[in-house]
């Protein structure tokens, strides 16, 4: 919006600021544990209508500027504080074309909500929670503002992975008349959005939605196929194709390197939640993708972010009698939204703190019986600016267990890499790219995401993948190349 636009809120700013946040309503816990409906429930009018009231309408908004995708948060809450919300929905798919992903799973605490000027004094505006009402609006009226598409520049990119940062990509260079097929290894389109966020936080039928709309754009998508197996890049530039994104994603799991780990009941927090969110392995046998029965068993999870608390709370959900998530820090270090922090412990999630396993005990059949773990103290902070975590001594103890799942993080898909020999990486895989153009050192050949960066946040994908169709845009129209060093 225009600093000049006339302001349509009718309240003063301290008016304004005397409006308290609104909550998120949300399923009951111990209803909620037991299912896969979706937790969070998103506002109704009159909540969003009251949250929007709360916007200072800023002259140089910081929101916008804290967004990865860069929504013009400012004229959408505008648009919202006037009644106009079909309007409020097209304006945020100018720069973000999964409204009603991100309003579910971004963390705008740490984007737009975290340098929002309200938090000087009062809860920061609920950003979040008004670009998802918006996007479930504009859904349920059946009129989606989709943006223009420019006429066709005869010109095809091939994207590879439809996670986010493949879908931004492609929403973006549909827009800009370029012909786009997305390439997908899994039979559902989606990425991480279907195989690693539960249901009851990111509903399936949300992202087909949204998929949806791009298919309406244009944008024409491939399952099934492996880039680098099916197809390498170099065919896919001799079937015609202009430019290639390679966003892929870092699916390799981690695994902490401690005895037993091989032992049945052991999974990868990949495994487990492909197999239950993408495999339907919850509905066996009804869907024929078993999994581990954890019907009045005691499950762990080993890890402190989204992913571990996905995979702990959807134990729940297929019946653990305990649930455990064992992290070598203190909640205060974990990288998982507050929010999922909270709805885990709502739902009967036992957090064991400052505790990391040293080896996982079998019993005589090769089967689960216990994680050994240490008590651990935090020291000075390491790398990733936390305070690292140190093993106190004679603090050795077992905890009971059937099934554990390592959510230690992942590193980078790599079949790509191995049929592309000119396509330079660094440690672990990563494809090297330019910050700022995600060219490559492959000519045409441009990556982003969690396959160059490690494993992000969605929001932080999709931004990578709106810079890659820039880059990729100036490349086709001016056929300039630097390769990244």
């Amino acid at each position: 919006m225009s600093p000049r636009t006339p302001s349509r809120n009718p309240l003063k700013p301290k008016e304004r600021m005397a409006i308290p946040r609104q909550e998120m309503p949300q399923a009951d816990p111990h209803e909620r544990a037991h299912n896969y409906e979706e937790v969070n429930l998103g506002f109704e009018l009159d909540l969003a209508k009251q949250e929007a009231l709360r916007c200072l309408e800023c002259a140089s908004p910081k929101c916008t500027q804290g967004c990865p995708v860069g929504v013009d948060v400012r004229a959408f809450v505008d648009l919202v504080v006037a009644g106009d919300y079909l309007g409020a929905a097209a304006k945020i798919r100018e720069a973000n074309v999964l409204p009603a992903v991100t309003g579910r799973v971004c963390p705008q605490e740490h984007a737009c909500e975290g340098v929002c000027i309200l938090n000087a004094k009062v809860p920061p505006l609920a950003i979040g929670h008004l670009e998802r009402f918006v996007a479930d609006y504009e859904r349920k009226s059946n009129s989606i503002g989709l943006p223009p598409i420019a006429p066709s520049t005869g010109k095809k990119v091939a994207i590879v992975g439809s996670g986010p940062a493949g879908l931004a990509c492609a929403g973006d260079l549909i827009q800009k008349g370029h012909a786009v097929t997305v390439f997908e290894a899994l039979h559902e389109i989606g990425g991480v959005l279907v195989y690693g966020i539960p249901a009851f936080r990111l509903p399936r039928d949300i992202v087909r939605n949204e998929v949806d709309n791009l298919r309406k754009m244009g944008v024409v998508f491939e399952t099934n196929v492996v880039v680098g197996k099916t197809v390498t890049v170099d065919e896919l530039f001799a079937e015609g194709f202009g430019a290639v994104f390679v966003a892929t994603g870092a699916g390799l799991p981690n695994f902490l390197g401690v005895p037993g780990e091989h032992l049945n009941g052991v999974y990868s927090a990949n495994e487990w939640l492909t197999r239950v969110n993408l495999m339907n392995a919850r509905s066996f046998p009804e869907y024929d993708e078993p999994t581990f029965d954890c019907r009045g068993k005691d499950v762990a999870v080993v890890g402190g972010g989204n992913t571990a608390l996905d995979g702990i709370r959807t134990s729940l959900r297929l019946g653990a009698r305990k649930a455990y998530l064992i992290y070598r820090r203190s909640e205060k270090e974990m990288p998982a939204r507050v929010e999922e922090v909270r709805h885990a412990k709502e739902e009967g999630v036992e957090l064991h703190m400052l505790t990391n396993p040293v080896e996982f005990l079998g019993d005589d059949k090769g089967n689960l019986v216990a994680a050994r773990c240490v008590k651990m103290t935090l020291g000075e902070p390491d790398a990733s600016g936390r305070r690292r975590p140190i093993p106190l001594p004679g603090s050795q103890y077992d905890i009971p267990l059937s099934m554990v799942v390592i959510a230690a993080g992942t590193s980078a898909n790599p079949i790509v890499q191995s049929t592309t020999p000119d396509l330079k990486t660094r440690e672990k895989g990563y494809i090297v790219a330019d910050p700022e153009s995600l060219k490559t050192s492959k000519p045409g050949v441009f990556a982003g995401g969690d396959i160059v960066t490690g494993g992000a946040t969605v929001i932080l994908a999709m931004g990578a993948g709106r810079k890659a169709a820039q880059g990729i845009h100036e490349y086709l129209t001016t056929g300039d190349w630097e390769p990244a060093n």
